[in-house]
């Protein structure tokens, strides 16, 4: 099946909610075969150690996204401080797409491509992790917070689409991508995919002693 070709609009004239749910599953089942399930389940389990270690040792995991990619950042922080399953311990998860006064500041008074840079300036540090969202792999303000991650010695992680290649997301070390052109359609599977990490970062920490 070539997922490549695949949109949320492409239903071959049938619009109904069965035919888009199967276009979902579609999408789905091609990442459980193959090469893109090995590579994507590899980079996966390096993810959630990545920031299984980090937040263990009291480092951040700072978040980023714009549009839907920022509700998905504030959503994985509330999942984090918050719970997913397990009573447990809050962990020092924060989103930088969520106060619009940090936000409108540092765009009106430095430029929208600053904003996640800004904060991770801010909030990281070294031996933390900083989880970048962007369907397309070409988001200027969250490659130049990759950047300053990296340069503050820092674990970047990327969550995107099909042209979220290394080149394309700023060098970062782990690249998390959905194979599909289609924007809703990637961000259905990154749902799916950091409510994974979520459930995995979750059960290990909660399993280790404090």
């Amino acid at each position: 099946m070539n997922t490549h070709n695949f949109s949320a609009n492409h239903t071959g004239g049938d619009k109904s909610l069965l035919n888009y749910l199967k276009g979902s599953m579609m999408l789905l089942e091609s990442l459980c075969h193959g090469h893109v399930a090995e590579d994507l389940s590899s980079n996966m389990n390096q993810a959630v150690q990545c920031v299984v270690n980090a937040l263990s040792q009291g480092h951040p995991l700072l978040v980023c996204g714009n549009g839907g990619s920022a509700s998905d950042a504030m959503h994985i922080a509330g999942e984090l401080v918050g719970r997913f399953h397990i009573n447990r311990k809050a962990y020092k998860v924060i989103s930088l797409s969520s106060d619009p006064a940090i936000l409108t500041c540092l765009a009106n008074d430095f430029g929208y491509e600053t904003v996640f840079e800004r904060q991770v300036e801010a909030y990281g540090e070294t031996g933390g992790v900083l989880l970048g969202i962007s369907t397309s792999g070409k988001s200027p303000n969250v490659l130049r917070a990759f950047k300053k991650a990296q340069d503050m010695g820092m674990t970047t992680i990327g969550l995107t689409g099909q042209g979220g290649h290394h080149d394309k997301m700023g060098g970062c070390d782990i690249i998390l991508s959905v194979p599909s052109p289609s924007t809703p359609r990637i961000q259905e599977i990154h749902t799916c995919l950091y409510h994974y990490l979520c459930a995995r970062v979750e059960e290990a920490l909660a399993a280790t002693p404090h």
